[in-house]
């Protein structure tokens, strides 16, 4: 019996009633939202940690604004905080007042844990979401097929995981530096000050957070793709240069107007475009030998 044969008859074995489709389709929608409300309830219980973890970016933003500010160490620029961030200096000690956020409505920051909570409880219940939808869906795969998905699942949320850590790490630290640099403070009789509200600020990270990490998923979506017989190596590796500006149009969107995180966002896209070339390819070569294998008739 040939591979195919095993895949359809394993497939055969597998189809059930209607009925009962539904009812499996019941039972792993009740897990997921199990899982969420779990996820939910322990992130809301933690949302102020959790909050004050996300405030990180702004606490080292406001250490080299200060340090600039003062004249410590000459001043602060866009690479010194790079090479801070990266370890290569010491993070600058100030004695200046505590971060500070505001919020202007009652009920504001209550609602912003609630916020909090359900974007945490989406990211902590992923890997039983992600799993969920895979057996669901993989008695009508082929074995092959249900091979080559398994792999998906962990490369998405490391990649995604990558992203976030280049926001958490770097992006946003730059963000709010720049942000910081426009205050006008200690000019005659005007003051303009940074007082971001707590909302504001939850905001923009999540939102840098979900580009970012979307961003990185370019490997999963084009391999697939590629998978699907949709896109070939051959093509991706012909429309590079258009791929590189629309990575350096959707780089200049979704950073602030600086030319140092632009470009910590689309190096490693464009990287990651050609290491999607050679996944492609790879996945040309295995359906070119699998062809081939079955194109030779035993003696």
């Amino acid at each position: 019996m040939s591979d195919i044969d095993r895949d359809e008859s394993e497939i055969e074995a597998s189809r059930a009633p209607l009925l009962d489709h539904l009812v499996e389709l019941r039972k792993r929608l009740v897990i997921c939202v199990a899982a969420i409300v779990v996820g939910f309830i322990f992130c809301f219980a933690f949302a102020t940690q959790i909050y004050s973890i996300l405030l990180y970016p702004f606490e080292m933003a406001a250490r080299m604004f200060a340090s600039q500010k003062g004249g410590h160490g000459g001043g602060a620029g866009p690479f010194d905080l790079l090479f801070v961030l990266i370890g290569i200096r010491d993070v600058p000690e100030f004695t200046g007042e505590n971060l500070r956020l505001v919020f202007t409505a009652p009920l504001e920051f209550f609602f912003t844990k609630l916020k909090l909570a359900a974007f945490g409880a989406i990211v902590v219940s992923f890997p039983i979401l992600a799993w969920q939808v895979y057996a669901f869906v993989a008695p009508g795969l082929y074995k092959r097929e249900r091979k080559a998905f398994v792999p998906f699942l962990v490369a998405a949320p490391v990649l995604f995981s990558i992203g976030a850590a280049l926001v958490y790490f770097l992006i946003l630290p730059f963000v709010l530096w720049f942000s910081l640099s426009q205050q006008i403070v200690g000019t005659g009789s005007i003051t303009v000050e940074l007082l971001p509200k707590v909302s504001d600020y939850l905001t923009l990270v999540t939102t840098l957070l979900l580009a970012f990490g979307l961003c990185f998923q370019l490997p999963i979506v084009l391999t697939l793709l590629g998978l699907a017989g949709m896109v070939s190596a051959a093509t991706l590796w012909r429309g590079w240069r258009y791929a590189v500006f629309g990575v350096i149009v959707v780089a200049a969107i979704v950073t602030p107007p600086d030319p140092i995180s632009q470009l910590m966002l689309a190096t490693p896209i464009i990287l990651l475009y050609f290491v999607s070339i050679g996944c492609v390819k790879l996945i040309e070569m295995q359906r070119g030998r699998a062809e081939r294998s079955r194109d030779v008739v035993p003696a």
